[in-house]
């Protein structure tokens, strides 16, 4: 049974699982949040620059946080915030790190936020030192993104394609053998998240679901919810979903009506 959390949450995003606990983004409060199972609720940062999107993933047990509008990827240690790289521009989404230290993050091509009209968009390789290059090309409004756990493939959600891709990584983090990993149809895929038995659970906000797929499409499970699914992470045993009445762009900033969510359900197959 699907269990709520967290309620009152403006605008959750990029949940992920660490040290026991959810942490997650909430865009409109300007806050990277940590919750326990218990629902016991944290504050872990605030920042101070704009936070439409505010993406972020643990590098070295520290959080890397995408800023956006600035074009920046930041490391956030008890000393406060250093940049570690300069991404060369806006528009940035969603970002996962590898073992050996580098990242990877992705762009729409585009400031939705904006209004702009829609442009492809990339992914770039951040490794360890911070050096910056572009691994692969038009990407379909780039969303969620995994890693196997060795580290040999990125599946990444392209939103306005309908589909989960894939790509081999190769030793110096370059991308190739691009392929589609999952066609989901009329399927809108947003966060995603990588299970222990290879199959992924994908949110979906037009269709107020997530769903657990595996390679090729075949839908495993599916959850449905009565507010848009933005993102999901699991943990050992439970997986978590950020739920939200969506009502356009032009509902963005209605933060005092907080709709937000965070839910857990119970999986028998765990995170990755």
């Amino acid at each position: 049974m699907t269990a709520l959390v967290l309620d009152g949450v403006a605008f959750g995003e990029s949940p992920r699982w660490h040290d026991g606990r959810l942490w997650f983004a909430d865009w409109l409060a300007h806050e990277i949040v940590a919750v326990s199972p218990a629902a016991e609720r944290e504050v872990v940062f605030r920042a101070d620059f704009p936070t439409m999107p505010m993406c972020f993933d643990f590098l070295d047990g520290q959080p890397v946080i995408v800023s956006s509008s600035d074009g920046l990827l930041l490391r956030l240690s008890e000393s406060g915030l250093t940049t570690h790289a300069d991404l060369g521009g806006t528009g940035f989404n969603e970002i996962v790190t590898t073992r050996a230290g580098g990242c990877y993050v992705n762009g729409g091509g585009f400031d939705l936020m904006a209004g702009e009209p829609y442009r492809p968009g990339a992914i770039l390789f951040v490794n360890p030192a911070g050096e910056v290059r572009r691994v692969a090309e038009d990407i379909a409004f780039g969303n969620g993104m995994a890693l196997t756990p060795d580290g040999s493939t990125l599946i990444v959600a392209e939103s306005y394609a309908n589909r989960l891709t894939a790509f081999s990584v190769l030793p110096d983090g370059s991308l190739t053998d691009r392929r589609v990993w999952a066609d989901l149809g009329e399927g809108v895929p947003d966060g995603i998240a990588l299970d222990a038995s290879g199959a992924v659970w994908v949110s979906d906000v037009p269709h107020r679901s997530c769903t657990r797929v595996r390679e090729g499409g075949e839908v495993l499970e599916k959850l449905t919810f009565d507010r848009g699914c933005f993102a999901c992470a699991l943990s050992d045993d439970t997986l978590y979903v950020v739920v939200q009445e969506w009502r356009g762009l032009d509902g963005v900033g209605e933060a005092a009506e907080r709709t937000g969510q965070i839910l857990a359900h119970p999986v028998s197959v765990g995170r990755a």
